[in-house]
């Protein structure tokens, strides 16, 4: 993607794309595996597993420990996994390197929203730590399995929210799951470099501007879109 001319606004997935929260995963979900009495995980392990949300990452402990738990058990590993996220939602983990510029950059020029796995109220604890919160029109969380990405539900919520159509859309994230939601959602889509996802597997998904840094897309902004006051001015 040569400019930014054909796009009206922004979806960024969340984690390993805009934070690298993996040791504060890691550490939520090893106390709610403590609580139930179940050893622990390395963070290469959980992080591996990161970008289905806390219910899938919850299923792949399970299964790494050779485990079929029932219903209420899963639900128990999900409440102190929330409890534990919302307690310190980015004390060990960091805003990626150039993001902070980045979104207050592009925030003068586009709406900006989050389009995550991860449920709304957990998302929206971390990119406050983070302080990213006050540059976003929105964080769109999946609160329910079906909404889930690659579905294309929060992507065409978001742009629904937004007034703009889907192809003037433009989805950043860092795994296949991003870019097949865009795909479905009739979305184009950005694939960075520095995140959690396997980035051939994301490129082959479907097709994707890729991204080395964030001062790329923060550069092509700056070069194809007029701060967002000035350009209502022209209008």
């Amino acid at each position: 993607m040569k400019d930014l001319s054909e796009i009206d606004a922004i979806a960024f997935d969340l984690d390993g794309t805009l934070v690298d929260s993996a040791p504060d995963i890691r550490h939520a979900l090893n106390a709610a595996l403590e609580e139930a009495g179940l050893p622990h995980f390395d963070l290469d392990t959980v992080r591996a597993w990161i970008g289905d949300g806390p219910d899938a990452l919850i299923a792949c402990a399970l299964c790494g420990h050779g485990l079929d738990a029932d219903e209420a058990a899963r639900a128990r590993l999900r409440k102190a996994f929330d409890a534990a996220t919302l307690a310190a939602p980015l004390q060990s983990g960091s805003v990626f390197h150039g993001i902070a510029e980045l979104v207050a950059g592009l925030a003068r020029r586009l709406p900006l929203v989050v389009v995550t796995n991860k449920p709304t109220p957990l998302a929206r604890a971390v990119l406050d730590a983070a302080g990213l919160l006050p540059f976003l029109s929105a964080v769109h969380g999946a609160d329910a399995a079906a909404q889930r990405k690659p579905a294309p539900f929060l992507l065409r919520a978001a742009a629904h929210r937004l007034g703009v159509a889907p192809e003037r859309l433009l989805m950043v994230g860092d795994g296949p799951a991003d870019v097949l939601a865009a795909r479905a959602a009739g979305c184009p889509a950005a694939l960075v470099a520095w995140g959690y996802g396997e980035c051939a597997a994301a490129a082959a998904a479907a097709p994707a501007w890729r991204l080395a840094t964030p001062q790329q897309l923060l550069l092509t902004a700056l070069a194809s879109r007029a701060p967002r006051s000035e350009a209502m001015t022209n209008d």
